[in-house]
């Protein structure tokens, strides 16, 4: 097993902190990994690993050796992609991550226009409310509102978005506009557990975050059933901005409580590679920043 061979062994012991696991990782038996790990140790003069009943670790030395490792074999499958196209021709399997309504509303005619300028890129949306771990789940790129949970990643920010109360005109000419958060308690409330476990709703009052305990009328399961719910009346809904953006538009739905908003939220594309990229996540990345940081939904207009 040359030296190559032998970092792309201890890199997968080191993720997977088991040999066998390692083994079945790289389709290989836990002796061929076992003899790998200790020809790179005695060729190194260090000890990697250590080893016990549980499983493996890496020594100090080995935490090192491992950046070094994912260095170089980053290296060369850039030299790889490089020498097979991927680098300057758009092509193969593109994952991308967005939530779901985001993705509905916003990124469907991005997709779709990537699509047909790209035909020999495939592209799988994964529509999810939550923020993936892109190290992991393979997602080449994605869209994140908030803050950004990983330095790591290279992000372009393409907006805003804010966190809104809202209802149909009839339910307010029903039930009154509310002027203060206190009065919640006098309406009725559309929850979904998408947007929050607990039917809690914060608010910002002289100048510190106030939580309100709520006794929802009804509780949906997805965004979209609860905005839903509300445009036909059935109460208050909170939900983002962009969630709502045509409802507010065309007057379906109205926003309350606007002074008591919480800050708004950064909304970013967010990559792996930067510069390193495969000319189909670089691609994408482009199109998707330009046509969202024009969108009424993240620019305020």
């Amino acid at each position: 097993m040359d030296r190559f061979q032998e970092m792309t062994v201890f890199e997968a012991v080191a993720d997977e902190l088991s040999l066998a696991a390692a083994a079945r990782r790289l389709y290989l038996s836990p002796p061929t990994v076992t003899r790998a790990i200790d020809a790179l140790e005695q060729r190194l003069g260090i000890k990697l690993l250590q080893r016990s009943a549980r499983g493996v670790g890496l020594t100090e030395a080995g935490e090192r050796f491992l950046a070094d490792c994912r260095r170089i074999l980053a290296e060369v499958a850039d030299a790889d992609r490089s020498a097979s196209g991927l680098h300057t021709s758009p092509q193969g399997r593109l994952q991308v991550s967005m939530p779901l309504l985001f993705g509905q509303s916003l990124m469907t005619p991005i997709l779709l226009e990537y699509l047909q300028a790209h035909p020999r890129v495939e592209v799988f949306g994964v529509y999810q409310d939550r923020v993936p771990n892109l190290h992991e789940e393979g997602v080449e790129v994605a869209v994140q509102v908030g803050a950004l949970p990983d330095s790591t990643l290279f992000a372009a920010k393409v907006g805003e978005v804010r966190r809104i109360i809202c209802a149909s005109p009839a339910y307010l000419a029903r039930h009154g506009v509310p002027s203060h958060p206190e009065q919640l308690i006098d309406h009725q409330i559309v929850h979904s557990s998408a947007d929050s476990r607990t039917p809690e709703w914060q608010f910002v009052q002289q100048g510190s975050v106030k939580r309100y305990g709520l006794l929802p009328r009804l509780s949906c399961a997805t965004n979209h059933a609860a905005i839903a719910a509300a445009e036909r009346g059935a109460g208050l809904v909170r939900c983002m901005s962009y969630q709502v953006h045509d409802s507010l538009a065309l007057g379906t739905l109205q926003p309350v409580l606007q002074t008591f908003e919480l800050p708004v939220l950064p909304v970013h594309v967010v990559y792996r590679e930067g510069r390193r990229a495969a000319a189909r996540v670089r691609s994408f990345v482009d199109l998707a920043v330009a046509r969202l940081r024009v969108h009424p939904a993240l620019n305020g207009s």
